[in-house]
This record gives structure tokens, sequence and C-alpha cells, in this order.
């Protein structure tokens, strides 16, 4: 009777370790649970790492409703793996309604690959779905003219989508107009206006910082400290207080990579932004101004050179010689604050004035 018994349970046991319950879940319960996991991705490996547990998870989950769910980090492709098969994965996602491919993909396209109108209908694209980064991006393209002619500048455009992207909560889309209404750069001049939108920035800028867990255990000890000029930070807030560096977007990132490595087609007259978390090159010689003190950095709009300013350039900004004006041609854009922007008689390109 116990060997019977004994028989039976080694049948259950046998039939219960080949049956698969996990196959027995419905594909839209499956997609649903990978869209999340999708979504909450710290980084391309991770959910690369979904793709090959399984192959019905490598199916499901480039299903479109998982890629439009997608989360930033999974678009952060360093420049060195750039490969058909990343560009593809991006299109696909893309294609999937997923704003921040569409924008990476954009800014890839545009400025690294040289296909200027795609990439500015997958930054637009993703600007209709209110991406605040999209809409910053596009304004820069604006001011500067880029990927066309000097004349092609719409300044009025700009500032509009700067307002747009500002209202969103966009940092450097807020310090730009800030800089437009202070000078009067495509809009009426409204210094006191101006003024308010750049503290308002300031004070986003400090309270991001301060919501960051990582930086709270060095607020303390920046407060308990008597010395506060012996605490290193990489960037200064007008408030007085040390704030960390607002994180790179992934597309500005891969620009800058991409470019680091020679993979781009920078000539020799292209120069890139100054600013470290900005990666956008010159799409023709002279887009982008340099600093009227020492002309030895460049920016593509007034809110690279205000945050690169406290970064770095400020303990490096001296007078030195001004041939290089005379050799190129090129606009200056004022070290610090404060200045005003006029258009140049000579060329036409924005000079700052003090």
């Amino acid at each position: 009777m116990a060997a019977i018994q004994r028989k039976k349970l080694r049948a259950c046991r046998r039939a219960t370790e080949k049956l698969d319950f996990f196959d027995g879940l419905p594909d839209d319960l499956v997609v649903c649970i990978l869209g999340k996991l999708s979504a909450s991705a710290s980084s391309p490996s991770d959910f690369v790492s979904i793709l090959l547990t399984c192959k019905r998870f490598h199916r499901l989950g480039l299903h479109p409703l998982v890629l439009s769910k997608a989360s930033r980090e999974t678009f952060a492709i360093r420049a060195a793996n750039w490969s058909d098969s990343a560009h593809r994965f991006l299109k696909q996602s893309a294609g999937a309604g997923n704003v921040e491919a569409c924008y990476t993909l954009g800014m890839i396209r545009f400025y690294c690959l040289q296909n200027r109108g795609s990439g500015a209908s997958l930054m637009a694209k993703a600007a209709i779905k209110s991406h605040a980064p999209a809409l910053y991006s596009l304004a820069v393209i604006q001011f500067n003219g880029s990927g066309a002619s000097k004349g092609d500048k719409d300044l009025c455009a700009g500032v509009s989508l700067c307002a747009r992207a500002a209202f969103l909560g966009h940092v450097d889309a807020l310090r730009e107009l800030g800089h437009c209404l202070q000078d009067g750069y495509g809009v009426r001049k409204n210094v006191a206006e101006g003024r308010r939108l750049l503290v308002q920035a300031n004070a986003r800028e400090l309270v991001a910082g301060l919501r960051s867990m990582t930086w709270q255990p060095q607020l303390h000890r920046l407060c308990s400290s008597t010395t506060t000029t012996s605490f290193c930070c990489p960037l200064l807030s007008d408030f007085g207080c040390p704030v960390p560096v607002p994180e790179v977007h992934p597309a500005n990132r891969f620009l800058r990579e991409w470019f680091g490595l020679g993979r781009g087609g920078l000539g020799h007259k292209l120069r890139l932004c100054a600013h470290g978390g900005c990666g956008r090159p010159e799409t023709r010689p002279h887009e982008f101004r340099r600093c009227s003190v020492c002309g030895k950095v460049n920016y593509c709009s007034r809110g690279c050179q205000a945050l690169d300013w406290k970064v770095r350039h400020k303990g490096e900004c001296s007078p030195g010689e001004q041939r290089w004006l005379e050799e190129d041609g090129g606009g200056e854009i004022g070290g610090g604050g404060g200045m005003e922007m006029v258009e140049g008689e000579d060329d036409g390109e924005n000079v700052i004035i003090g």
C-alpha cells in the first residue's frame, strides 16, 4: 500500500515539473508586465536582459505597447556601441510612439548622421507630445538657423518654443527665455521680467539639487562645515549655495561621445558647444558665438553659456588677443551675466557687448 502511494506521489511530481504555469499566462498580461519593466529600466542592458530571457520575452518585448513605455535610460546608447541594430531599435521604438526614442533618434540623425529633415521631424514629433527637451532643442535650432543658412534664423519661433518648454519645467529653456527677455532677443525687451525668470531658473535648479537623495548627506556636511569654500562642487547657484550639476540627457551625452571619438563629420572650421552637457556641433562655420573676453570658447545658446560660466569658464576666462574675431568674423558672447545682445553690423552674427 505504501509503495503504491509513493509511486503516485512520484508521478504527481513529474507531472508538476513538466507543467510550466508561465506558459498559461495570456500575452496581454505578459505585455503589461514587460511594459512595467521597460518603464523602470535604468540602462539599455536592463532591457536587453529581458529580451534574452526566452523566445517569448524576445517576441513580446518588442511589442509596440512595451516600446512605447520604455524609459529614457533604455535609449542611453553609448556612441562606441552604435550599430545598425541600435539604429533599428531606436527607429522601432520611435515608430511605437515613444517620445524619448523620437528625441534621441532625432538628435542623432540631425547632428551625427547629417539627416537634417528626418531628425527635425522626429524632434517635432516628440515636441508635439509636449516633450520639453525636444522643444528646447528645436528652439536652439531656430535661434542658430542650424542646418541652413545664417539668414534662416527664426528668433520669434525660438522664443515661442523656449516659452513652451519653460512652461513644462525645462530649466535650461527657462534660463534661455530669461536671457532673451533681458537682452530683447527675438522678443520685446523686458529686463525686470527676464531677471525674474533667471532667478526662477536658479530656484528650480536649487530645489532639484535639494531633492536629490545623494545630495542630502553633502548638504548636511556643508551646513555643518565652518568653511564652505573648501567644499568642492562643480556648479554654484546664484543663491550662493552649491548644487550638483544637472543630469545630462542621454542624447546630449551621445553627441559629445560621438564627436569625441571622431566618428562625426565635424569639419576643421566647425566647433562643438563648450558646455560639457550639450554636445551640439555647428552645422556651418561660425554658427555659434564665442566668448567676447577670451575668444577661446563658443556656445550654441545663452543658456549653455550661463551654465558653463558657473561650472568651469569663470575660473579660466581671461582677456586675450582679439585677432580671432578679425580672422573668422564670428560672433561674440559675453562671459558674465547682465550683458546686452545686439546684431553685429558686419556679419549679422549675434554679438554681446558690455
